[in-house]
């Protein structure tokens, strides 16, 4: 009797920690959707006088398709970076191909 006392206890203690681990992988499952994990670039060459394709477009986003494009233009005398944020794998804001291109490839 004591036996199946002892064991009925220990599978109490073990539901209730089963129940804790649940919970914790569910708050981490919830705050794991804003972790940046989608990435995409395209690199690329918007003038003839430059070679290399230095210029680049960058998405970075979250699991929800939440983040930003960074765009790179390299010119012979300058380079100009650029921002566009993107919500739920939309910007406000036109996007060049090469930004659509990133978008798309970070969204895969």
């Amino acid at each position: 009797m004591k036996a199946l006392e002892k064991l009925i206890s220990l599978q109490k203690e073990h539901d209730a920690s089963i129940k804790g681990i649940e919970r914790e992988l569910a708050s981490l499952d919830r705050r794991g959707g804003f972790h940046l994990q989608r990435v995409g670039l395209v690199r690329f060459n918007p003038f003839n006088e430059t070679g290399g394709e230095q210029s680049f477009s960058l998405a970075i986003l979250d699991g929800h398709g939440t983040g930003v494009i960074l765009t790179g233009l390299h010119a012979r005398d300058r380079t100009r970076v650029y921002t566009k944020p993107i919500a739920k794998g939309e910007s406000q804001y036109e996007l060049s191909i090469e930004e659509r291109k990133a978008l798309k490839e970070a969204l895969k």
